[in-house]
């Protein structure tokens, strides 16, 4: 569920910073098969990679972070 959250907020910023998920794939050095894994929730990105997201679309890891649920 959490990387559900995760992941459809990674596409939505990739999407809007005008990133094709192969564009974005080699901005940060991983491949397309496991950007569409994070993308669709099946895996949650490790910190180094979460840095790695919130440098190349130019936002902090707190817009990017799902909001809490009370």
């Amino acid at each position: 569920m959490e990387a559900e959250k995760w992941g459809r907020r990674i596409r939505a910023y990739r999407k809007l910073k005008g990133f094709t998920q192969e564009s974005f794939s080699k901005e940060l050095g991983v491949s397309v098969s496991i950007l569409g894994e994070i993308e669709r929730g099946n895996r949650l990105p490790p910190s180094d990679l979460l840095k790695k997201i919130t440098q190349s679309l130019k936002i902090s890891i707190e817009e990017l972070e799902p909001p809490k649920e009370d």
